[in-house]
């Protein structure tokens, strides 16, 4: 019997993977498709995701495929130009990454496969679940491939298998939501002639827009026209190529053949609950997302690093999951819907960033894992998102950022006060002793006294604060989010 069975090996599928890889949780990782996916499809990556991929190991491969701060430009059907985006950003030490990345969505499923296999997984392609029976100790499923049947007997079975999922149908959870086919969009990747790569050129008509993205690490575009009604929906280069012309007034662009084009429709739906018994669902498998705003991978994303570090620590903490994540994706959803009813009043793209837009205010303060002694109006609280610190000094000389020393899926316990014994099975940073705060950045950052202590989760947010020091208190609760629990079986 394996631990974890993981259905869909898109970017969600994967994170979830590589997270009970690291923490050494058997798992299989199977797919449907006989390979990897094409298309640059979801190539937005917001800052929060790009602090999972530094947890995770792969920001470097990513940061190299991808372009940050892309510009953008906007053109009116009176040929008025308007800027936006690639600006300089001031650094700020307690956020690493201010700006999105622009990278096809294939170049993150690459680099988490090579992690995976870093770690000493694999995906299964070409293997397909089919069905399975729930029991009191574990999942029965039934998985095709080459057309021979296996039964895989798991403790956990997880469906991160996309908007279509099997997993969510046969576990009979409801997909609340609408379908709105008046709403729909040709996206393809292209090559272009007579372009350049400058920016992402973006063309507002009265009869809808269309827009070029240039993908970084390729030599293609990602193009995207919006199709109203009763407009050719079809996805033929001369179809592609006329609405170019028309929309852009440019007749000295000219595509190539796609390499990859699909329909988009805006179907926008959420499930009813993220559990069914042994059954999780995670990614497109739970929400469904307008394209606007560039939510719904990272959304998936955030999910299996949440269910990820649960899975490992205690079956005790599985609950929560449902009751963090869906209330974030039910607030992401409500964004994009504001994003994607700007891009239809605009006839364009609304390109906004801000803390929503970024994931970086999303927060588990409603959370029964969380707790703190602060006051409701202090800034930082128990279930926010751990900052970053930049200008620590180690004791060995070593000039490191705060995310170095937290990383690696283990719960961390910063110390703003005098010495303590450390607690078994918790990472512990004496910051007067082990660290220096040459800035003053992590004490500003935690908004420490000189008695706070403050744990964090695997996940990166912060399970615990105590200004008044209160140790006991925090190891108490600090118990009830698995602490200690899972350090025996990571690798």
């Amino acid at each position: 019997m394996t631990e974890v069975l993981i259905v869909g090996a898109g970017p969600t599928g994967l994170t979830l993977a590589c997270v009970l890889a690291r923490d050494g949780v058997p798992f299989r990782l199977i797919e449907a498709a006989a390979g990897p996916q094409p298309g640059s499809r979801g190539k937005g990556i917001q800052p929060r995701t790009l602090e999972v991929f530094e947890d995770l190991g792969i920001l470097e491969r990513v940061l190299a495929d991808g372009r940050v701060g892309t510009p953008i430009r906007s053109i009116g059907s009176d040929g008025r130009v308007e800027k936006s985006g690639g600006e300089p950003i001031e650094e700020r030490p307690d956020v690493p990454y201010q700006s999105g990345l622009i990278t096809p969505e294939w170049r993150i499923e690459e680099a988490l496969r090579l992690r995976l296999a870093e770690f000493g997984g694999a995906v299964e392609f070409g293997t397909a679940l089919t069905g399975f029976q729930q029991s009191d100790d574990g999942v029965s499923a039934s998985v095709v491939r080459g057309g021979v049947v296996e039964t895989v007997e798991a403790r956990w079975l997880v469906g991160c298998d996309g908007g279509h999922s099997v997993v969510r149908k046969q576990a009979g959870i409801a997909f609340a939501g609408e379908t709105l086919d008046d709403v729909r969009m040709i996206v393809a990747d292209v090559g272009v002639a007579g372009s350049d790569r400058d920016a992402w050129q973006m063309w507002r008509h009265e009869e809808g827009m269309v827009a070029l993205c240039p993908l970084p690490s390729t030599d293609l575009f990602q193009y995207q026209a919006s199709i109203g009604p009763g407009q050719d929906p079809g996805l033929t280069l001369a179809n592609l190529q006329e609405i170019l012309v028309r929309r852009s007034g440019r007749s000295d662009l000219r595509l190539g053949e796609p390499e990859w084009v699909t329909l988009w429709r805006a179907n926008i739906r959420l499930v009813e609950r993220y559990r069914e018994g042994r059954v999780f669902l995670a990614g497109d498998a739970a929400h469904i997302h307008s394209p606007a705003g560039g939510q719904g991978m990272n959304t998936g994303i955030q999910d299996a690093y949440n269910l990820g570090w649960k899975l490992a620590a205690s079956p005790t903490l599985l609950d929560s999951y449902e009751d963090e994540r869906r209330p974030i994706a039910a607030g992401v959803l409500a964004l994009s819907n504001a994003r994607l009813a700007e891009t239809l009043a605009a006839k364009g793209i609304p390109i906004r960033s801000d803390g929503d837009t970024r994931q970086l205010n999303l927060n588990y303060r409603g959370s029964a894992l969380v707790w703190d002694d602060r006051d409701e109006t202090a800034e930082l609280r128990a279930g926010d998102r751990a900052p970053d610190a930049t200008d620590l000094l180690t004791t060995d000389g070593v000039w490191r950022h705060l995310f170095e020393l937290t990383g690696g899926g283990r719960f961390t316990l910063l110390n703003f006060g005098p010495r303590i014994d450390p607690p078994a099975g918790v990472r512990t940073l004496q910051v007067v002793g082990d660290l220096v705060d040459t800035e003053g950045h992590l004490a500003s950052a935690y908004g420490a006294g000189d008695h706070t202590l403050v744990l964090i989760r695997p996940d990166g947010y912060i399970a615990c604060i105590s200004d008044a020091g209160d140790l006991p208190a925090v190891l108490r609760h600090g118990e009830t989010t698995g602490v200690g629990r899972s350090a025996g079986r990571r690798r």
